[in-house]
């Protein structure tokens, strides 16, 4: 059976592993994350083989197919470096390149609670918030391979100084937020108390999910997905949370919109920046 190369370049690790295209996953890897670009390629060319059809890579920042350059600051530093330049020199096979957003959204719908759906938003919820997005079938990322940085979105109220380093959805619905609100020293240990019914950490949650709903509610509005995926380590709270999420996005977003649209949490677990990446090398493998 065909296999592809899938390639997960996290900011701590690296996932290296052969994917079928049924999702089956073989010869998976982990690595410390190389700091250096040229440390990275060499990782990924090291476990590339015969008899693979093509290559699926997501990085952690921004693709830029115009140009094939990636950014992803927490490995390379914050320059563009020429991702897919170099990589097809490396490599004899098709390669395909997105951001992890965009991994995880198309892992989602090959074979997560999104599978076989067309138009689907994955909002992936931890120290910051990405969102991935496909329409029609296709990963939609932007002209410059930006679309889905909604941290940036605006969440309404005034200004704060946050907002120009993070953006202000990501200042008061990501997990640092949670932290802040609940007096703690981290949205886990907020999370903790409110399963011990602290009522400061239940406040906090609450709030904090209502300005996940606004967004939501916002991304549902301009995209119409079939469905919003909730993801992220964040959202491993999301059972203190998915009602009120839910509950508040579909009162505040496009009526008729808010009838069609499901909102769920995530299926899959720490493979799906994989089966993302295997995703995207099936699409280069099969045009």
């Amino acid at each position: 059976m065909s296999q592809v190369l899938a390639v997960d370049l996290g900011g701590t690790k690296t996932s290296i592993a052969l994917i079928d295209e049924a999702g089956c996953i073989s010869e998976k890897r982990k690595v410390p994350a190389a700091t250096a670009f040229d440390e990275t390629i060499e990782q990924i060319a090291a476990r590339c083989s015969g008899g693979i059809v093509a290559a699926g890579v997501i990085v952690p920042g921004i693709y830029d197919s115009s140009n094939g350059s990636a950014w992803a600051p927490n490995l390379w530093g914050r320059d563009f470096h020429p991702l897919h330049r170099v990589l097809g020199q490396r490599l004899a096979v098709p390669i395909a390149i997105g951001s992890d957003r965009t991994g995880s959204v198309l892992a989602e719908q090959w074979l997560g609670v999104a599978r076989g759906l067309q138009h689907v938003v994955f909002v992936a919820v931890g120290t910051g918030i990405g969102v991935g997005i496909v329409a029609g079938g296709r990963p939609l990322e932007g002209a410059h391979g930006i679309a889905g940085a909604a941290g940036w979105m605006v969440t309404g109220g005034p200004w704060k100084p946050d907002y120009a380093a993070r953006g202000g959805w990501e200042t008061e619905a990501a997990g640092p937020a949670v932290a802040r609100r609940g007096g703690m020293e981290s949205a886990e240990a907020v999370v903790a108390a409110a399963r011990r019914g602290d009522q400061r950490a239940l406040q906090a949650l609450a709030e904090t999910a209502d300005y996940l709903a606004l967004g939501i509610a916002g991304l549902i509005a301009i995209l119409d997905p079939e469905m919003v995926v909730l993801g992220g380590g964040f959202m491993q709270a999301g059972d203190l949370m998915m009602g009120r999420i839910r509950s508040h996005a579909l009162e505040w977003t496009q009526p008729i919109a808010a009838t069609r649209v499901r909102i769920e949490a995530t299926a899959l677990g720490e493979d799906a920046g994989l089966l993302g990446a295997a995703r995207l090398a099936w699409l280069e493998a099969e045009r």
